[in-house]
């Protein structure tokens, strides 16, 4: 009797084994899309780009195509439509196999259809696919379009998805201008009340056409290129502006998002003659009523850095000049963070989360200003930035070589 039951209870444990495979994909019956360009058209419908990999070419296998030329890492479809789901259908009429989208990282979205219509419907569609990954990196493709980003060939990474995805995550922690924002990062922006979403930019730099071909790599220095240049400035779930350099760090200081960065100040007649490289950072957001009843924000900043570079013949043993240079990066900092949020505060757009600091800070005032926080009461906030800086290290010398030269 014993034995039947655990005969019994050996088969029943089987069929759970049996039925793993039932939504099995063989690699040969897929086509693996790295990247999705979404642009809109001139009469209002989508464009979109898929970026699809040739396994064999970037194995390192023979590029050699059917005819003996050589052939591309990825291949590029197109496909207008009036929605995404349409669209992922109707290419399947180009595609002689089923595009796959869960190895997808890149999604380039075009600056005239995030200014027109936003990122909501396409966001949207892309959540409700269980296939989709959400933690995708989203780009905008500044002054071009998403479809001439994905179709660029790029000469050191072989997928150019990957090119775009790489230089953002390098790039945001050496230089501190982009951030490497996936789409799972802006969805919560997109429905909060009291933040709204950035998105670092990519610019296209030479001949679209150009870049679409495989000579242009074959250079040592390529006719086309791709760029990380601003980042996006959001209210409404739509690109309201762009801003660039000095100003999109003091959004990102002000997001205590800084891995590291440079940050070069003037001495005596010279500018920029001291570099001071960032090495760690913290960054602590307060919220409070002021005495007039108006919300108040204070930015306080703590910073360690090292001393990169000096153009200036000047003695960084002398701890009063290392207290002035401290002081001019406190000073250049602040102003960095000053100058960023009174721009968001013109474009009358939260994207720094000075709403969810002032909703954790009083829940009953915060009540009263959500509906009308980013039009009425986000523009006249009171604002606070303290920076304290700290040299920690000089480099191998205290002294420039040329500090005694005649």
């Amino acid at each position: 009797m014993k034995a039947n039951w655990l005969c019994t209870l050996v088969v029943f444990i089987s069929t759970a084994f049996l039925s793993g495979c039932w939504s099995n994909q063989e690699l040969p019956d897929l086509a693996l899309v790295s990247a999705i360009g979404v642009d809109k058209t001139e009469d209002g419908r989508y464009m979109n780009t898929i970026q699809v990999i040739n396994p064999g070419n970037v194995a390192g296998e023979s590029r050699q195509g059917t005819g003996g030329t050589e052939s591309p890492p990825v291949s590029t479809y197109m496909e207008k439509g009036n929605n995404m789901v349409q669209i992922q259908r109707q290419i399947s009429k180009k595609v002689p196999r089923r595009l796959y989208y869960a190895h997808t990282n890149l999604l380039v979205l075009g600056e005239k259809l995030v200014r027109e219509e936003g990122v909501k419907n396409i966001f949207d569609a892309l959540e409700r696919d269980n296939e989709f990954r959400t933690n995708a990196t989203v780009v905008i493709a500044q002054e071009s379009t998403a479809s001439e980003l994905v179709k660029i060939l790029t000469p050191i990474d072989q997928v150019p998805a990957e090119k775009i995805v790489n230089t953002l995550k390098y790039t945001e922690r050496m230089w501190g201008e982009n951030l490497n924002v996936a789409i799972r990062d802006v969805l919560p922006d997109l429905v909060s009340s009291g933040k709204e979403p950035v998105i670092s930019c990519f610019s296209m730099y030479g001949d679209a056409k150009t870049g679409e071909t495989l000579e242009s790599i074959q250079e040592t220095k390529p006719k086309t290129s791709l760029k990380a240049t601003g980042l996006g400035i959001f209210k409404d779930g739509k690109l309201v502006d762009i801003v660039q350099g000095d100003m999109s760090k003091g959004v990102i200081w002000a997001l205590d998002e800084i891995k590291a960065t440079l940050v070069s100040v003037d001495w005596k007649e010279k500018q920029e003659a001291v570099v001071y490289e960032v090495i760690r950072q913290k960054t602590d957001v307060g919220a409070e009523i002021n005495k007039n009843e108006k919300g108040k924000i204070t930015i306080d900043i703590s910073v360690e850095g090292d001393i990169g570079e000096t153009a200036v013949p000047i003695s960084l043993k002398n701890p009063r000049i290392l207290y002035d240079v401290e002081d001019k990066v406190e000073k250049k900092i602040k102003a960095n963070i000053e100058s960023s949020v009174k721009k968001a505060q013109d474009l009358q757009t939260d994207i720094f989360g000075f709403g969810d600091a002032m909703h954790q800070s009083n829940p009953k005032m915060w009540k009263e200003w959500k509906k009308e926080w980013d039009d009425v009461y986000f523009p006249e906030l009171e604002i606070d930035v303290t920076v304290n800086a700290f040299i920690r290290r000089t480099g191998l010398r205290n002294e420039p070589f040329f500090l005694n030269l005649d």
